[in-house]
């Protein structure tokens, strides 16, 4: 028997590593060691940028991916899939057709808010007084003076009364009485922040002459619209309106007709700026040492660099030829730029009082909102197989 027990301890002993390891924790180790070299090579590959490039992309591209569903249908049925996108692309067709008359009934009812748009303005410059009748408008301002006015009431005799509403009257008539309404489009570019982005401190004095801005449609063939802001008289340019064009195109894509979603801009023109000396805003001068190669010495020369400015709007990058490769600061300068354009036309002209007074924020910043929960509820697999929808109809008892 002590015979047998050494035999085992002997065994046992040759199983075991230096350290009286088993050989089952040798054999981990071993397999920890290798996982760390690997996870170090990936870690040293990973690094790599053309690596991380690639991998990129070939995440990017199973987006969106297709469950395979639509390629596993019979022939026949996709043939009929393809009657169906026949009959979408004359509909696409149809709605380009449609949209056309929508611009086209835009023209008409632009003539119609001309007079609006004409009257606000001389509101805004002190051209016109507005009438009683033009100022009758109830807000929560006059509840709140109301209110207050019962209050006094209530706790005053009718005396003291009178003769509180007489002195606020006297306070009012004594109140400063600046012409129209100051600053009434800066305050609205300074609201808004898509546009409060544009506007430097250095712009702000010139943004304080800025009377009106107007929107003037352009009918067919060329379908596109033109913004026009008008200034006063002032010392930093000579011009009295600023005019920036945008072009739109209402056609489908014909190599991509189902991604139609509408009219939408293409391109955008502005003017040019005739600055008084020594007043342009939208360059700086800068002075900058430059050394002579052969002689050593060297001189102070000034040089001119784009400056950020609310004005850089009426200088827009050239969009590039048809099939020209497009780099991606500028493909961003301009999808900024349409967007701006569009923001304009749609919200800020037809709504410029609701935006001087920041209703029309709140009103945007909900529908954001909506947009936004809208989103999250939208499924993001591709196309729906139903032979994979496993789950139990329910049914609703009246």
């Amino acid at each position: 028997m002590a015979e047998n027990n050494q035999s085992a301890d002997a065994i046992s002993n040759m199983e075991a590593g230096p350290a009286g390891d088993s050989m089952e924790d040798v054999e981990d180790e071993e397999v920890g060691v290798q996982e760390r070299v690997i996870d170090d090579k990936v870690n040293l590959v990973l690094q790599n940028p053309q690596v991380l490039a690639s991998l990129q992309h070939q995440l990017d591209s199973l987006v969106g991916q297709q469950s395979g569903y639509i390629e596993s249908l019979p022939k026949v049925v996709k043939r009929r899939i393809k009657a169906l996108k026949k009959l979408q692309l004359n509909h696409t067709k149809l709605e380009a057709k449609f949209y056309e008359e929508v611009h086209q009934l835009e023209c008409k009812y632009a003539k119609l808010y001309e007079g609006l748009y004409e009257k606000r303005k001389d509101v805004v410059t002190a051209q016109i007084e507005p009438t009683d009748s033009d100022c009758e408008w109830e807000s929560s301002e006059d509840e709140e003076e109301e209110e207050e006015d019962n209050k006094l009431a209530v706790s005053e005799p009718q005396g003291s009364v009178n003769e509180l509403k007489e002195k606020a009257q006297l306070e009012d008539k004594e109140e400063e009485n600046p012409p129209g309404i100051p600053e009434f489009w800066l305050t609205i570019l300074k609201n808004v922040d898509l546009l409060a982005d544009m506007v430097q401190e250095h712009d702000e004095p010139i943004l304080k002459n800025l009377r009106d801005v107007k929107v003037k449609y352009c009918e067919n063939p060329t379908m596109g619209f033109t913004l026009e802001f008008y200034f006063d008289e002032n010392e930093y340019f000579t011009n009295q309106v600023l005019k920036k064009h945008y072009t739109m195109k209402c056609e489908p894509d014909e190599s991509d007709p189902f991604s139609y979603e509408g009219p939408e801009i293409f391109s955008s023109v502005g003017c040019s700026i005739d600055w008084k000396k020594g007043k342009n805003v939208t360059v700086r001068l800068v002075k900058k040492k430059q050394k002579h190669k052969g002689k050593g010495t060297t001189r102070v020369v000034t040089k001119t660099e784009q400056n950020d400015s609310f004005f850089n709007f009426f200088n827009p990058p050239a969009v590039p030829e048809e099939g020209a490769e497009v780099d991606e600061e500028t493909e961003s300068l301009l999808s900024a730029d349409f967007e701006i354009g569009h923001f304009f036309k749609e919200r800020v002209v037809p709504r410029a009082v609701l935006y001087f007074t920041g209703e029309a924020i709140e009103d945007d910043f909900e529908e954001e909102g909506e947009d936004d929960d809208n989103e999250e509820e939208e499924d993001e697999d591709g196309d729906y197989d139903p032979a994979k929808d496993t789950k139990p109809s329910e049914c609703k008892q009246q």
